[in-house]
């Protein structure tokens, strides 16, 4: 195992382009850090100049103790987990996973232990005589994965290894990785463009973005206090709802309702411009909102309730998401939210328009239909608010 240390490391092409800017990170010893982030943000270039597949341009990257920059990817005791499975259809299981072993000149007993050893870690024990073609998708992950644990290396990289499997087979293996980055206890980076998956396996979690880190944080603490507007937008799922806002004294003027906010924010928030307002982007979570009904008189005093037309109701059992527009004469200017709309296809800011879209996430319990006027309440002691200027958060 070994600690891996970004020190300012840069990623240069020859035409100028920066794939990865001055980045700076320490991944524990032992530890599962995952690199998230929308296509392009340089992700799977960092970790390929951890495996020595991209020359570094500046900076140092240092395992263990040991500076690596020049190093060849053989001499630098790490393996590699790819998107593709890259088995030998020709080979079986057993012959698969112990190949790199074989090449080494490891002794055939050594090499049939550290085998069957992984195959018990990786549930393939009855497998090991079948060759890729009889297997599952999720059995030749796994075996693409004891390829790389019978190396014993001293650090696991795995760039977007379940991105080839479909939906629940991608949430069975989330539970497989983690599973067994805890029983080897290796140091681990993880590559992902699917934010679920960096908040369900990481013990810390790194954002990129345009090749910069955006915030290195545990997954609660990205979720529940994003630095900025890229941050508070990436992680969630739903996202998180972006509307205009103007803060007056002690309120916050929203699309649909004033909301009084609670007084640890706003010292933080402030008031600026003749008329002691600012405009600012608040950011709303689904779950930070209610069906006002299902209230009590306790909890109604830490928000405001509103009327609104339901647009479209998704029943998920254990809740429900309801979606509603907002009109407002003003519109959000945010080259972040612009950039997170098209990494997700959606086209346009989510809020930046005049009828924004909102998804409130209500409790099961909730008699709210579509077409409804409902009486929303949201909960103001978790608004968030961002400085439009530079994304920055002024609530975290």
């Amino acid at each position: 195992m070994a600690k891996i240390t970004f020190d300012g490391v840069t990623k240069r092409y020859p035409d100028g382009f920066e794939a990865v800017k001055d980045m700076s990170l320490e991944v524990e010893d032992g530890e599962f850090m995952i690199l998230v982030g929308p296509s392009g943000c340089g992700k799977s270039t960092a970790l390929r100049m951890v495996a020595g597949l991209e020359d570094i341009s500046d900076g140092e990257l240092t395992i263990g103790d040991e500076v690596v920059n020049q190093k060849a990817p053989r001499d630098r005791d790490i393996a590699m987990v790819f998107q593709n499975y890259a088995l030998y259809p020709h080979m079986t299981v057993r012959d698969n996973m112990g190949f790199a072993l074989k090449l080494h000149g490891i002794d055939k007993a050594e090499i049939n232990k550290r085998v069957e050893d992984a195959a018990k870690i990786l549930d393939l024990t009855e497998h090991l005589d079948r060759k890729p073609a009889n297997l599952s998708g999720g059995q030749r992950q796994r075996v693409a994965m004891g390829r790389a644990i019978v190396r014993d290396p001293s650090a696991y990289l795995m760039d977007e290894p379940l991105s080839n499997l479909d939906a629940k087979l991608r949430v069975q293996m989330r539970t497989e990785v983690s599973r067994i980055q805890s029983r080897t206890d290796t140091t681990t980076i993880y590559v992902t463009h699917d934010q679920t998956e960096a908040m369900t396996l990481g013990d810390r979690v790194a954002v990129m973005r345009a090749g910069k880190l955006q915030q290195v944080d545990t997954p609660m603490e990205l979720y529940n206090r994003p630095k900025n507007l890229f941050v508070a937008g990436f992680i969630g799922s739903p996202a998180m709802n972006f509307m205009p806002a103007t803060v007056e004294g002690d309120t916050v003027k929203l699309p649909m309702v004033d909301v009084r906010l609670p007084e640890e924010l706003r010292e933080r928030v402030g008031t600026g411009g003749e008329g002691g307002s600012r405009e600012l982007i608040a950011g709303i979570r689904p779950e930070n909102f209610e069906d006002a009904a299902l209230l009590g008189d306790d909890t109604r005093g830490r928000g405001a309730s509103f009327k609104v037309k339901i647009d479209l109701i998704e029943s998920m059992g254990s809740e429900i998401y309801a979606h509603f527009s907002v009109s407002s004469d003003k519109t959000i200017e945010s080259d972040e939210l612009r950039e997170l709309a098209e990494d997700s296809g959606a086209g346009e800011v989510p809020g930046g328009g005049q009828e924004g879209d909102i998804v409130a996430r209500l409790s099961a319990e909730s008699q709210v239909k579509k077409g409804d006027d409902a009486d929303i309440f949201i909960d103001a002691s978790h608004i968030q608010l961002f400085d439009p200027s530079d994304g920055s958060s002024l609530t975290a």
